[in-house]
């Protein structure tokens, strides 16, 4: 019965986050009669909440209850204050992310007003090996997990993301030596990301980062900037930068 639960709120997606009772079954593969029963329990708990429309969304409850997970609760309540701070340096997107196995997801970020639009969200999932943050936290992973990321296909987005395995060591390498990585329109043709690690007692845990226009980018001027932050995180941790 769990699996079947957690089938059903794994159908909700950021391109489909109200459902029908067909869609659900359609997308769990889950027969109809199964998903109104789990869906009436969910309901009466709170982790789903029907519209006006007759669709199902993810209820406040289940939000509730995730927003005690401690890695991301705590994080952000400590590094919100210096998020906003970098953000009024630069008026530039500001982003912090952790990762969980082969994905990196975003904890929490503050999007300029007249910034370079971005494709992440608060609570979404992205690839380890496109984004700036991403290349900060795989840099700094364990080396089985490199070795499965390096060894699974890497996805695509434009004709300058890092796909070839080689390249992708090399840069993590380099990530390592200098303290910070650039994503250089590896993930839209008009964007580019500095970012750097932040540490706890027990090594990197996370990683902030600026997201600006790639034609109004200097990396060299932007690196001091994130660094900085991620130093003032890193003592905040019990972290020793370097």
């Amino acid at each position: 019965m769990t699996s079947r639960v957690l089938a059903l709120l794994d159908a909700f997606t950021p391109a489909g986050p109200a459902l029908t009772l067909s869609e659900l079954a359609r997308r769990t593969g889950l027969p109809l009669s199964t998903v109104h029963r789990r869906v009436a329990e969910l309901l009466a708990w709170g982790a789903l909440e029907r519209g006006h429309d007759g669709r199902y969304r993810i209820g406040l409850r289940l939000w509730e209850v995730g927003s005690l997970a401690p890695r991301g609760l705590g994080l952000r309540e400590v590094a919100l204050p210096v998020l906003e701070d970098l953000y009024e340096v630069t008026h530039e997107n500001v982003q912090l992310a952790v990762r969980q196995d082969l994905e990196l997801v975003f904890i929490e970020r503050i999007a300029g007003r007249h910034a370079v639009p971005v494709l992440t969200r608060v609570g979404g999932r992205f690839a380890l090996h496109a984004t700036g943050v991403g290349l900060v936290l795989l840099a700094h992973a364990p080396a089985g997990v490199q070795e499965r990321v390096l060894a699974a296909p890497l996805e695509r987005y434009t004709a300058l993301t890092l796909t070839d395995p080689a390249r992708l060591r090399r840069c993590l390498a380099e990530v390592r030596r200098v303290g910070y990585a650039v994503s250089d329109r590896q993930v839209t043709m008009d964007a580019l990301s500095v970012a750097a690690p932040i540490r706890a007692a027990e090594g990197v845990v996370a990683a902030i980062s600026l997201v600006v226009a790639h034609d109004r980018a200097d990396p060299v001027a932007l690196a001091p900037l994130v660094q900085a932050a991620g130093r003032v995180l890193s003592r905040a941790l019990g972290g020793r930068y370097r």
